[in-house]
Parts: structure tokens; C-alpha cells; sequence
């Protein structure tokens, strides 16, 4: 297989991961309600399983794969990470209390977490920086693809085999995906050496939690990045989690239609949105990432602005439609933000950086998020009814335009910083010449 199939070949195999990492989640959503009558479970106990206590050992745990990662062999850690979520998904269905099922899905979320921060790093090696956009997006419509399977797949096989084979047959795929990653795909580090005794980079030469963590605080274009990503999270985290109630309340809809309009306005716009974005900035900004943060400082707030018509359109047909349109126009940014971060970042502290971006955002998007969004309904329901949770979520949508502010800060440091990453760059195997366009 030449150079060019090969990477084709890598990039959809790693897509399919993803998106089979993704599709659990989603699964579960839909199949809480099973759960909770079988294992005769609470709100509380539900909400405890799929919120924080998944976001704590999914974002701390991708710490120490992610440092493991930007030393090791980043294709053996994504195939036994894969290999453990996706027998951990399937044992899900084996549960039969509460303590069980929250045990299995520990061992869920830390498979998960040795996905996307390995990934990223993988294709930040095999694509120049010209191409990271367009190609950090190929790899992010994994996300997309995970919404169909999730809404759609999921749904029937829960409806009908029901939820403990729905995870089974969920889980399993992964298993082969772990395999076909670990004898197919090739890590370039042990390339770069022909003595077995170097195939990877050794711990001593790998920099201490402490310096990559002062070397991410120290570029300012890095902590507006930060910034700009745990902001969006909290949102669109504290919005989505509560739109299926939303519509619900709102408009009478049931879950099976309210699925497949939620998977075309997720799955089919985002999918146009993240690949369109790396696209267009690989094309029109090739290397010059000032220009691609500035466009998507007006993405984001463009996507404020077509979310916050979502809850004013008198009309639930209008309603997915403006959710499909912003959907599409928030995604765009996808590629380019984390193309951004893995050429900003020297090759060993990758991976790291962006476990700690996911550790963030997600200790606030998923452990706050739904809060405040709940908080804020109740908050407003003496006064609007049961209308307030509408209200609620749209005055969360102005949340973009703040987030939106960080990616334009971020553009005006860009450039300096990209400079001082050259030079990191000079100090680390995989060195690359950074040409800088203003």
C-alpha cells in the first residue's frame, strides 16, 4: 500500500474507532429509562452513572495514557484501549445491580479515555501541518457517524432485543476494531530508528507532568484555546443534555420521532460541518492558523446566534431546523481548533495536551453544565411555567459569543507562539519546519 492509501486507510480506521467509542454514550441516554425499571434504580443513581462519575475517571485517567502516549507506541494503547471499553460496553448487560453496572462502566470510561489524545497525536505525525485541518476533521466525523449508530441502531435494537443485548452487540464491533488497528496500522516512531532498543522514546527524555503543564500555561494562545473549548462544553453540554426535554415539554413529541430528527440535525449537519471546515481551512488557510481562528471566533458566534432561534421559532419543524443549521455552523470549527493545538504543542506533550483540554472541559461541561441549565429552569419556573426550561436554555446560548471572544484572543497570539513551538520542535525527534503565514 503506497504512502497516500495508507494514510486514507489509517484515517478511517481511526474514524470508525472513534465513532464506535461515541456510540456508547449516546446508547446509554436512550436506554436509561430500561435500566432504571430493570435495576429498579433512581434519578439520582442514573444521573450519578452517566455524569460525573464518567467524567472523573474518563478525564483524569486520560492523563497518564495520554502521557504514556506521547512516549510509547501510540497504536498498541489504542488497540488495548479499544479492546477494554468494548468488552466493557458489552458487559454492561451483564449487570445486575447498581454497584456492577457503575464498576463496569469505571472500566468503560477508561478505555475511552485512551482514544481521541493518541489519535490525534498519530495523525499530527503522518499529516504536515498544511493538511491537519482537513484531516484532524476526517478523523472528528467519527462523532457524526456515532449519532447515527446511536440514534438510529442503538434505538431498534433496544426496541427490539432489549437493552442488556443492545450493549452486547453495541461492544462487540470494538473488539475487531482493536484488533485490525493493532496488525494493520503502523506507529512512524519505531521508523525513525533502525536499533529495537530505541523504538520508542525513552521516560527520561519524555518531559515531567509539571513541565508540560508550565510549557500549555505559558502560550497564551493555548489558554484561550482551553478557555474557549471548556466554555463550549459547559453550553453545549448544559443545552443538549436537556433539548430531548425540551421538545418534549415544548412541543408533546415522543422519543421514537424526536430520535430521528435528532439524527439528521446531530449526525447528517455535523457531518457536513466538521468536514467542510478542515476542508475549507486546508484549502484557504493552509499554515495560517491566525486566519483559521479568526474564522472561527465569527463561527462561534454565528452558532450563538442560530442556537438561540432554536428555542424562539414558533414551531417544532422550525426548531430542528434552525438546530440542523447550527449544528452544521458549530462543528466547522472542529478541525481547525485541534489542528491548531497539535502544531502549537512540540510532538511529545500531544497527546498530554489534549487529555488535559478533554480533562477540563469535560469536569465542567459534563459535571456543570446539565446543573446550571436545570438550576436556571427551576430558577425561572415561577415566572414562565412550563415554558421555563425554554427560556433557560436560550439564555445560555449568549455563552458562544463569550467563547467565540477566546478564539479571537487567541488569534492575536498565534503567530508568536507557533514561532516558540518551532523551536521546541528543533529539541524533538519529528522536527518540522514551521513557515509562518501573516
Amino acid at each position: 500500500m503506497n504512502e497516500r492509501l495508507y494514510k486514507r486507510y489509517l484515517l478511517g480506521v481511526l474514524l470508525v474507532i472513534q465513532a464506535f467509542n461515541a456510540v456508547d454514550g449516546l446508547t446509554l441516554g436512550l436506554v436509561l429509562q430500561n435500566i432504571k425499571s430493570d435495576l429498579n434504580l433512581s434519578d439520582t443513581q442514573l444521573g450519578f452513572l452517566s455524569g460525573i462519575a464518567f467524567a472523573l475517571f474518563y478525564g483524569f485517567m486520560g492523563i497518564p495514557l495520554a502521557r504514556w502516549a506521547d512516549r510509547g507506541n501510540r497504536i498498541t494503547i489504542i488497540a488495548l484501549t479499544t479492546a477494554l471499553w468494548s468488552v466493557a460496553v458489552a458487559l454492561c448487560g451483564t449487570a445486575a445491580s447498581f454497584a456492577q453496572l457503575l464498576l463496569i462502566r469505571i472500566f468503560v470510561a477508561v478505555g475511552e479515555a485512551g482514544c481521541i489524545p493518541p489519535a490525534q497525536s498519530l495523525i499530527a505525525d503522518y499529516f504536515p501541518r498544511a493538511e491537519r485541518p482537513r484531516a484532524i476533521g476526517i478523523y472528528m466525523l467519527g462523532s457524526s457517524l456515532s449519532v447515527v449508530i446511536g440514534y438510529s441502531a442503538a434505538g431498534w435494537l433496544n426496541q427490539l432485543y432489549g437493552w442488556r443485548a443492545t450493549f452486547v452487540m453495541v461492544g462487540l464491533p470494538g473488539v475487531v476494531l482493536a484488533a485490525l488497528a493493532r496488525f494493520t496500522l503502523k506507529e512512524p516512531r519505531l521508523a525513525r530508528t533502525s536499533k529495537p532498543a530505541e523504538a520508542t522514546v525513552s521516560v527520561a527524555a519524555q518531559p515531567s507532568l509539571k513541565e508540560v503543564c508550565t510549557k500549555l500555561w505559558s502560550s497564551v494562545t493555548f489558554r484561550h484555546l482551553l478557555i474557549c473549548f471548556s466554555l463550549n462544553y459547559f453550553f453545549s453540554y448544559g443545552i443538549q443534555q436537556w433539548q430531548p426535554a425540551f421538545f418534549i415539554r415544548s412541543y408533546g413529541l415522543q422519543t421514537g420521532e424526536m430520535g430521528n430528527w435528532f439524527a439528521v440535525a446531530y449526525g447528517l449537519a455535523s457531518f457536513v460541518g466538521i468536514y467542510w471546515g478542515g476542508a475549507l481551512a486546508s484549502r484557504y488557510a493552509a499554515n495560517n492558523e491566525r486566519l483559521q481562528l479568526r474564522a472561527l471566533a465569527v463561527v462561534g458566534c454565528l452558532f450563538g446566534l442560530t442556537t438561540a432561534f432554536v428555542y424562539l421559532v414558533p414551531n417544532y419543524h422550525l426548531a430542528f431546523a434552525m438546530l440542523t443549521v447550527a449544528t452544521a455552523v458549530g462543528c466547522a470549527g472542529n478541525g481547525p481548533l485541534f489542528a491548531t493545538i497539535q502544531t502549537l504543542v512540540p510532538p511529545r506533550m500531544r497527546a498530554t495536551a489534549t487529555a488535559i483540554m478533554f480533562l477540563v472541559a469535560n469536569l465542567i461541561g459534563v459535571g456543570l453544565g446539565p446543573l446550571a441549565a436545570g438550576a436556571l429552569s427551576d430558577a425561572l419556573r415561577p415566572f414562565a411555567g412550563e415554558e421555563s426550561l425554554r427560556y433557560a436554555l436560550l439564555a445560555l446560548c449568549p455563552g458562544y459569543l463569550w467563547a467565540g471572544w477566546h478564539v479571537w484572543r487567541a488569534s492575536k497570539t498565534v503567530t508568536r507562539d507557533l514561532e516558540t513551538a518551532q523551536r521546541e520542535y528543533a529539541h524533538c525527534d519529528g522536527h518540522e519546519p514551521i513557515v509562518m503565514n501573516v
